[in-house]
């Protein structure tokens, strides 16, 4: 079984989160081992400070070394993966995901303030990660955006194990349009196709959409995804449509 340590100043705001949903199940179901770790108990003194001011000066707060580091060395087990979450982390992504779901142990030691102390970075993690490109308050909700996207891809988590193989971005593209009840909603009637019964044409359907929509949303990711014939000779026609002018 998966073991995750969250290492915060703020357990209540990641506890709230795991006890939801996907992440209450897996742990109830015993296919993951999440922990919650309050940073101030790794702290020295009555006043259980965690962060001091910045040498050099500066405005804000910088969480200190001495906490951090011996919160890893109360927690590490051999082979355990250390993650810091800050914004000048590798951007996260599925494969990241994947590869993460593979660890047997994953310590994720959430940011805050103006950071950490530059000695956790090079001598405490094994990397940083970050959730995009945009600064947030700490590192909390980063660690649940991880914890979310690993827990997930473990064995016995989701009810259909072949989904996420489907889900976007777990092909290099984006996810098909989703269909339910009922057939015909004001007027706006699901696709026959999904409704034929035949498989096979519906596969075919959900592969030929699931390429027209990262083409129209996220062009980007086609330049790197394997392409059988077909879907090259799919992806030539759907172009070609996207650039014939429209009727006015």
């Amino acid at each position: 079984m998966m073991r995750i340590d969250v290492v915060t100043l703020f357990p209540a705001m990641v506890e709230a989160v795991l006890a939801e949903s996907m992440l209450r199940v897996a742990r109830e179901r015993g296919a993951v081992d999440l922990r919650v770790v309050d940073l101030r108990d790794h702290t020295e003194g009555r006043h259980r400070v965690a962060d001091d001011y910045p040498f050099g000066g500066g405005g804000g707060m910088v969480l200190k070394p001495e906490p951090l580091f011996a919160a890893v060395e109360a927690l590490r087990t051999p082979g355990a993966r250390v993650v810091l979450l800050c914004p000048q982390g590798a951007p996260f992504a599925q494969d990241v995901a994947a590869r993460l779901a593979g660890e047997r142990h994953l310590v994720l030691l959430c940011g805050h303030y103006e950071g950490v102390d530059e000695r956790v970075r090079r001598h405490l993690v094994d990397e940083e990660l970050s959730i995009g490109d945009y600064v947030l308050t700490g590192g909390e909700l980063p660690a649940l955006v991880v914890v979310d996207a690993v827990v997930r891809l473990l064995p016995g988590v989701l009810g259909d194990p072949a989904g996420p193989a489907n889900e976007s971005f777990a092909a290099g593209r984006l996810d098909y349009p989703q269909y339910t009840r009922p057939a015909d909603f004001r007027g706006l009637a699901v696709p026959e196709v999904l409704l034929s019964g035949d498989h096979g044409r519906i596969a075919r359907w959900r592969r030929r959409e699931a390429l027209r929509r990262t083409l129209e949303r996220r062009p980007d990711l086609l330049e790197r995804v394997p392409l059988t014939r077909e879907e090259r000779a799919w992806l030539d026609e759907l172009t070609r449509q996207e650039l014939t002018p429209k009727s006015p």
